[in-house]
């Protein structure tokens, strides 16, 4: 049955607007993109196929383009769309970072630093820049390395921090293993990062580890 002959109340679009997005399923969200099915599917029909197919959500979303577009119902032009709503994500995170107050919930840190980071394939090396108020001044992708680390040089780090007149900052690097904890490595390279910042005077807030569960070394008591 097409989904114009479903009862009103169950259109994943009608459902959306009367009930807000967090009332549907992964299927139903995904049913809103495709817009339509393919034959003798509709589109939440395929939605459901295409999230078995990839193993859910978040499998399909990092999904690569030949990937997706070999995927019936999908192709070139939804890879496009499906790359296009997550920059947004991305970028709408970020935005309330920047909206000029301090940051006072490490929890907004976190969201922006896995939705950048959480699905690389390798280590990438960031850092989040803050004044003296804690509000993010800009945010800097600095190293990236292999499935088993990456070269972190103080001196670099030092330099964008200048070039910032940042006053702190939030370290952040990801394990694509998706297991967070933090190494030894991790550890040593924070007291080495915090050394030579203090002695421009500039403050590590925190360390934060992006797996399936985000790690704060702060949290921790590791800074």
């Amino acid at each position: 049955m097409a989904i114009k002959d479903w009862p009103e109340q169950e259109r994943p679009r009608e459902k959306l607007l009367s009930r807000g997005p967090q009332a549907l399923s992964d299927a139903e969200l995904l049913a809103i993109l495709l817009r339509t099915g393919v034959a003798g599917l509709s589109a939440v029909d395929l939605a459901r196929e295409l999230l078995a197919r990839f193993g859910g959500l978040r499998a399909l979303l990092k999904a690569d383009r030949a990937q997706l577009c070999r995927a019936r119902g999908l192709g070139e032009a939804k890879y496009a769309q499906l790359q296009a709503i997550l920059e947004m994500g991305r970028r709408h995170l970020y935005e309330d970072l920047e909206r000029g107050e301090g940051l006072s919930r490490p929890e907004d840190a976190k969201a922006f630093l896995c939705a950048r980071l959480r699905d690389r394939e390798h280590e990438v090396f960031a850092c989040l820049f803050v004044d003296n108020r804690h509000r993010v001044i800009a945010f800097e992708e600095l190293f990236q390395g292999t499935l088993d680390g990456a070269s972190v040089h103080p001196r670099e780090v030092v330099k964008r921090v200048l070039h910032h007149n940042a006053a702190a900052v939030i370290l952040s690097h990801n394990h694509p293993s998706g297991v967070a904890e933090p190494s030894q490595a991790d550890r040593q390279i924070t007291t080495r990062l915090r050394e030579a910042l203090g002695l421009i005077d500039v403050r590590v807030l925190d360390h934060i580890i992006v797996g399936d569960a985000p790690v704060s070394l702060a949290e921790r008591g590791l800074l």
